[in-house]
């Protein structure tokens, strides 16, 4: 049976375990998240020996070379040695320059990390707090804002959400990876209908994305709809009520999950033209799918993200 040694640690596994749960379960703390090759939470490097990839795409050809795997993509088929992600070491250190509270349950934070970082709208990024990880969508404009924004919902307890409710100005954090994600705004768009639909703090990248568009001057209609568990869960309502007073052309929704259903089932596309943009928890975004679909969205004109509630 293949061995496994990471630092000081070394133990023997059944061949075909996978190297995520083994690390987890060794005793090696590995943060994770979607555990589907997405948030690259559980990035870790092998430095002997390799393991079975089943998203070998999910990575650059540079990382690769460098021995850089997605533990929950993997199996440990031979005996291999791992170097766990060291933020201080692996990644860019940044400063917390605000910590406020949005909301009861939303916590904004702002970073500003030493080297400016390059990226765009719709994208996350998983932030290392002390030695616990999570990704986080951006809810910034790189073109307006100097500092980085999340959005955090920390209605759930846990190990990141707990050390983010303790974070003041000032205090050091580190950045991981920064990842595409399935959201982003085309150019190309500018002229069509564009529907933002977002559940909780799924509104963040979708905040980041409705700027990105006014940015870029984008001509059709926009329609943003935020839906919340209640009123108080409408934690942008100010600055998205100030943008629609300024731009004509966007009409903000604010719903109640109780008003959701009837809301949504009235929903009917003013031209098949329109592209449509979803982020929330998974069952959410399934259901503003559907009933876009039934209004005759064509499928390749809608793109979605989820957020999951691991903490």
């Amino acid at each position: 049976m293949p061995e496994v040694k990471v630092a000081d640690r070394q133990w023997t596994v059944a061949a075909g375990s996978n190297l995520l749960d083994t690390l987890n379960q060794g005793g090696v703390a590995v943060p994770y998240s979607c555990r589907a090759g997405s948030c690259h939470a559980c990035l870790v490097q092998c430095v002997n020996g390799d393991v079975r990839d089943s998203r070998p795409d999910a990575l650059s050809p540079a990382q690769r070379e460098q021995g850089w795997r997605l533990a929950c993509q993997c199996q440990v088929i031979e005996d291999v040695q791992i170097h766990t992600f060291d933020p201080q070491r692996d990644g860019r250190a940044a400063q917390v320059t605000a910590a406020d509270w949005l909301s009861p349950d939303v916590l904004r934070l702002r970073i500003i990390p030493e080297r400016a970082l390059r990226y765009r709208a719709g994208q996350h990024l998983v932030l290392w707090a002390g030695d616990v990880a999570r990704p986080y969508s951006l809810a910034s404009l790189p073109e307006e804002d100097r500092f980085l924004e999340f959005h955090l919902d920390c209605r759930e307890p846990g190990q990141f959400i707990n050390a983010a409710r303790q974070m003041k100005v000032g205090d050091p954090i580190f950045l991981g990876e920064l990842r595409g994600g399935a959201l982003h705004y085309d150019p190309e768009w500018h002229d069509k209908p564009l529907w933002l639909l977002a559940a909780g703090t799924g509104l963040a990248p979708l905040f980041g994305l409705l700027r990105s568009a006014l940015h870029q001057h984008h001509q059709g209609t926009i329609r943003l709809i935020h839906v919340a568990h209640d009123a108080a869960g409408h934690y942008l309502a100010k600055p998205l009520a100030a943008l629609a007073a300024k731009h004509q052309h966007l009409t903000v929704e604010l719903l109640t999950t109780a008003e959701a259903p009837s809301a949504l089932a009235q929903l009917r596309l003013v031209s098949r033209q329109t592209q449509a943009l979803l982020c929330g928890h998974p069952d959410r975004v399934e259901a503003f799918a559907k009933r876009l679909y039934l209004a005759g969205l064509p499928r390749n004109q809608l793109l979605a993200d989820v957020f999951l509630t691991r903490g």
